[in-house]
């Protein structure tokens, strides 16, 4: 059947298309020049209109496309609409018997989906999606026509419930799951630990999407939700023992995370490693012969000793290192610098050996040439470093022959001789689940064996727990931004936070936490305490008060209640510990850094050396030019990690903190904590 418009129609209406010819399963609207086929697949609507003589003819095609015929005489225009509605109507409940076979077998999916007793991932999800749009693609016809037929409607509502708003489906789904697991295992839950779990604890553990990370605030509890974890894939077999690696960052941690497990769990199969133990293991596996680790990478005080011996040597035995030396301590780090042999002595030495010892690890970290090192550096600034990296350049190769006559490697080569064994398939992961402590001290190598290992088994689960504020080892390596956005180096997951701090009180909290959030780049994550406190809880007193306030102590604080001083270096000890011992018999002090305070708690917390300047509290965003090269940039927020190192030893205390400043020199830090209502008070 035709339809021609006519003469004068086709004349006045000067439009491409004159012709339509109804086919088999379609219409061809053609013109002098141009032809176009539309089959029924393609075909959305078919419109009929009367103009003031003639008629038209619309067909709508996907993507909002229109094809319009002009200048048809009006009652044959009526009648070729007529069989062809009848024809395109006849073949579409055809194929709407099609679809509907179709869409059911996409329905049967989702529905498998929801009653299935597990956690449903986001890969999944990205799998369903891709599903469905294969399965429309498959269909016979639009799928905006599916709405017209009886038989496709509700399957076709739900497929595109899934496909557009599938995140909140599958969150929906997931939730209600948990809540059920939740109910079902509460036992579990009151038990696996030594005090149960609360209900976002709980939920983190439960989580099964490929990767997560638990933001959790000092307190809260990040080890029982890994020991929780562990239990809880065994107790849903969806692992064996063997199957599950913990990992922390140091020796004394991962005894501690094997000791919980074995009381908690009751298996000695989960063993937690550190990084290097775990890059040990690999390349005993995938290797002929295993490397032994330098004893100087274990013993702190060998490499201290190591270091500043060979800077003694070099500058006792060579004037020009001398000098070099004397230049970088006074015009970098502002160093009242004695005369004559002023490397032999004692506390400046003692005061420079931490310094040697990270700036040693930053050149070991980048691990190439001197000359790569000085290349990377700014123009500007080139000549400078240079001259740092020659001066530190003996330590580095006493450190390399320290290593070979030991025959062992340090802490560096191993991870990297581990990432090699994994790239060349030397070492089959048994693990499915890797289960991480404190992930915000990650390294860029540390996050590379982690990659590696999740590349070489694809099937491979990553659950980290830590905090973003207390990221403070910048210096070392560690790189917050892997943390901040996990999402983008580790996979698309989910990210949890832990609500409820069990060590510090309510006023406490509310000082650390309104002061690390000074930052915007911190995470935003709540952290609600469960005991009041007062005030008082967070006081500034003047340096010169220390005895007053340990003679007050001694009053009332227990002999099992522990008092902690934290200081930013250790050669800011206070004198007053000297006599402490005959002073305050009954008072349990104890003095560190603030970093090696991580991971402690202390009924009560005095920190010291709240003063400006050279060895003041916030340091110096950078001590000397090699940090300045060699380290990550810093966020762009003033004393962003000195900020995180006061909330680290802030949140230590249980019960009380105060903050011992120098009223000549006070810290920036002062002004700032007393703006957010820390009282400063004269005497104790």
């Amino acid at each position: 059947m035709e339809l021609k418009a006519t003469s004068l129609g086709k004349h006045l209406a000067q439009h491409p298309y004159n012709r339509v010819r109804l086919l088999h399963a379609g219409v061809e609207v053609s013109g002098e020049k141009h032809q176009y086929l539309i089959p029924f697949n393609q075909l959305i609507e078919v419109r009929c209109k009367r103009g003031i003589v003639w008629g038209e003819l619309e067909f709508e095609l996907p993507d909002e496309k229109v094809v319009r015929l002009h200048g048809t005489e009006w009652q044959e225009t009526q009648r070729f609409y007529h069989y062809l509605q009848q024809a395109w109507q006849s073949w579409s409940v055809e194929m709407s018997d099609v679809s509907a076979g179709v869409l059911q077998q996409q329905v049967q999916s989702i529905h498998r989906i929801e009653q299935q007793d597990n956690w449903f991932k986001r890969s999944q999800l990205g799998k369903l999606q891709q599903q469905i749009r294969q399965a429309f693609e498959a269909l016979p016809m639009p799928v905006t026509r599916l709405e017209a037929f009886d038989n496709c409607r509700a399957d076709y509502h739900l497929c595109l419930q899934w496909l557009q708003q599938g995140a909140r489906s599958v969150a929906e789904r997931n939730h209600n799951w948990t809540e059920r697991m939740l109910e079902q295992h509460a036992d579990f839950f009151q038990t696996v630990e030594t005090s149960p779990l609360n209900a976002s604890q709980s939920r983190a553990v439960v989580n099964g999407e490929d990767a997560v990370l638990v933001l959790a605030g000092a307190g809260s509890g990040k080890t029982s939700v890994l020991v929780a974890r562990a239990g809880w894939l065994l107790r849903r077999q969806e692992a064996e023992p063997g199957q599950i690696l913990l990992l922390a960052f140091g020796r004394q941690a991962a005894e501690e995370m094997n000791q919980r497990i074995s009381e908690r769990l009751g298996s000695s199969d989960i063993q937690a490693k550190t990084f290097h133990a775990l890059a040990l293991h690999i390349i005993q596996q995938g290797s002929r012969k295993a490397p032994a680790i330098s004893k100087l990478e274990t013993d702190s005080k060998a490499r201290r000793e190591l270091l500043v011996k060979t800077w003694q040597q070099q500058c006792g035995e060579k004037k020009a290192q001398a000098k070099g030396w004397r230049q970088w301590l006074i015009d970098e780090l502002a160093w009242d610098v004695p005369d004559g042999d002023f490397w032999q002595d004692k506390r400046l030495a003692e005061r420079l050996a931490g310094r040697l010892e990270r700036w040693l690890g930053l050149m070991r970290m980048h691990g190439g040439s001197q000359a790569e090192m000085i290349e990377q550096a700014n123009e500007e600034v080139r000549d400078l470093f240079a001259k740092r990296i020659r001066l530190m350049a003996p330590l580095l190769k006493a450190w390399k022959g320290a290593l070979k006559d030991e025959g062992a490697v340090d802490f560096s080569g191993l991870i990297h001789q581990a990432v090699n064994i994994l790239a060349k398939g030397r070492f089959v992961s048994p693990w499915k689940h890797i289960l991480v402590d404190e992930f915000q001290d990650i390294s860029p190598q540390r996050a590379q064996l982690l990659a590696a290992l999740r590349k070489q088994n694809k099937q491979t689960c990553l659950f980290a727990v830590g905090d973003d504020w207390q990221a403070i080892y910048r210096f070392s390596g560690a790189e917050m931004a892997l943390t901040t956005a996990f999402a983008d180096n580790f996979g698309e997951g989910a990210q949890c936070a832990l609500d409820t701090t069990y060590r510090f009180n309510e006023r406490i909290g509310e000082i650390a936490n309104r002061f690390v959030q000074q930052n915007p780049h911190q995470l935003k994550k709540p952290l609600n305490s469960l005991s009041k406190g007062n005030k008082k809880s967070v006081a500034i007193l003047p340096q010169e008060q220390i005895e007053a306030l340990l003679d007050k102590l001694s009053g009332y604080a227990k002999p099992d209640e522990r008092i902690l001083l934290l200081a930013r270096y250790h050669h800011l000890q206070p004198e007053a510990l000297q006599k402490a011992a005959t002073r305050w018999p009954k008072l349990n002090l104890e003095f560190m850094t603030i970093h090696a305070s991580k991971g402690q708690q202390a009924e009560y917390v005095i920190i010291v050396g709240l003063h400006q300047g050279h060895d003041g509290f916030p340091a110096l965003a950078r001590e000397s030019i090699l940090e300045d090269v060699l380290l990550p940039q810093p966020e762009d927020f003033p004393d962003a990690e000195e900020r995180r190192l006061l909330y680290v030893a802030l949140t230590r205390a249980k019960h009380q903190v105060w903050l011992l400043q120098d009223r000549e020199r006070p810290s920036v830090f002062v002004e700032q904590l007393h703006d957010l209502g820390v009282p400063i008070q004269k005497k104790p």
